[in-house]
């Protein structure tokens, strides 16, 4: 084992995130730009340990955000945004950027609708940080063959 030059006594195998822990960490700072203040949420698209794209929750392109307009509520849920998710996919089709077979990294387990569009994108893979409960969601992934991780479960 070599030994680390910013940890002495250390190897350098005990200083770096794994890959999963490498793009949720992205996936957090993806999220530092949304432009919601009712949640933040970042996602990092990535195949062969290369990012492909990533999005955050915020406004469509060239329409007010939350932070400028407020929230836009609906049922409960803020409508003025699209989902960190939705922008990543949105953001490779806008640059030709294939994203099938990849993997998704998110700070947010993603709801149904985002569920649906990863399903029809050819995701194979979620790891999320935080949980989000929905059930019909799971099922779909789960009858998709999508793999899912909750980091650090």
């Amino acid at each position: 084992m070599s030994e680390s030059k910013d940890y002495p006594g250390r190897g350098v195998e005990d200083t770096r995130p794994s890959w999963d822990q490498y793009f949720l960490n992205i996936a957090d700072v993806v999220a530092t730009r949304s432009t919601c203040p009712r949640r933040a949420v970042g996602a990092v698209l990535v195949r062969e340990k290369q990012i492909l794209s990533t999005g955050y929750n915020g406004a469509p392109r060239g329409l007010a955000h939350c932070t400028d307009a407020g929230c836009l509520m609906r049922d409960g849920h803020c409508v003025r945004t699209s989902h960190a998710e939705m922008n990543a996919i949105a953001q490779a089709a806008y640059h030709g950027v294939r994203v099938s077979d990849s993997t998704l990294y998110c700070t947010d387990k993603p709801c149904l609708i985002c569920t649906k569009l990863l399903i029809n994108a050819g995701i194979r893979r979620i790891v999320y940080r935080r949980e989000y409960e929905d059930s019909v969601s799971d099922g779909m992934l789960e009858e998709a063959g999508i793999a899912v991780k909750r980091f650090g479960s």
